[in-house]
């Protein structure tokens, strides 16, 4: 399921449009624009971005903005009433439309906007909200950056690129240390915690540890 996220002053109008996306395969929250723009993106982990413009357009466009700074995420405004000449003009927002909403027509317009993200390179590995360009060694969760260790980057890349295979410690010491390392186990658990930490939340598993003999990139994600 497609993880959206709408922004608005006043959820009360949108909650029918939420429904009808909800209905079309989506989840759908929707917060407030009083909340800071990291804690959004952290917090629901987007895949998409839906903003409601009403009658305060400067309000609007500077929320935009800072989503757009704070993330690659794409954007569409939900105009509550006409779209002004001059806004999509220099705003980067992806797509746009204005009320009354189709809940159907919006769905398709989102799942070309997800299907186009994932086709933006050919050297992506995308699992839920958790984005790995190989090409530019970048690692985004819900459309933000995360830091990684080269160590920690390496050993997601390997494990994320074989989904459900199991690894087993000293498998791992050999291809991300190599055969001349002589570090323990230890070392492998310490750096998939850190991973972990960084890339996980409280509904987010993505790599699973098998009892006794190593690790995991969870099949289903």
């Amino acid at each position: 399921m497609s993880r959206l996220l709408i922004i608005a002053r006043d959820g009360k109008p949108l909650a029918k449009l939420c429904s009808g996306l909800v209905e079309n395969g989506f989840d759908c929250p929707i917060a407030s624009f009083d909340e800071k723009v990291t804690e959004l993106l952290s917090r629901h982990s987007p895949e998409i971005l839906l903003v409601e413009v009403d009658d305060r357009v400067s309000a609007a466009r500077e929320l935009i903005l800072r989503l757009k700074r704070e993330s690659s995420l794409p954007v569409i405004a939900l105009f509550a009433g006409e779209i002004p000449d001059d806004f999509s003009g220099y705003l980067e927002v992806d797509d746009f439309l204005s009320s009354p909403y189709d809940a159907r027509d919006l769905g398709a317009r989102i799942q070309r906007l997800l299907n186009k993200s994932q086709k933006t390179s050919g050297e992506l590995i995308k699992s839920e909200n958790l984005v790995i360009d190989l090409t530019n060694c970048d690692v985004t969760v819900g459309g933000k950056i995360v830091e990684l260790t080269f160590k920690e980057y390496e050993l997601l890349k390997l494990l994320a690129a074989n989904k459900g295979r199991v690894y087993t410690r000293q498998d791992l010491l050999n291809k991300i240390w190599g055969y001349e390392y002589f570090g323990g186990d230890r070392t492998v658990d310490v750096h998939i915690r850190r991973l972990r930490s960084k890339i996980e939340g409280p509904t987010d598993t993505f790599i699973e540890t098998v009892r006794n003999i190593g690790y995991r990139f969870r099949k289903g994600a």
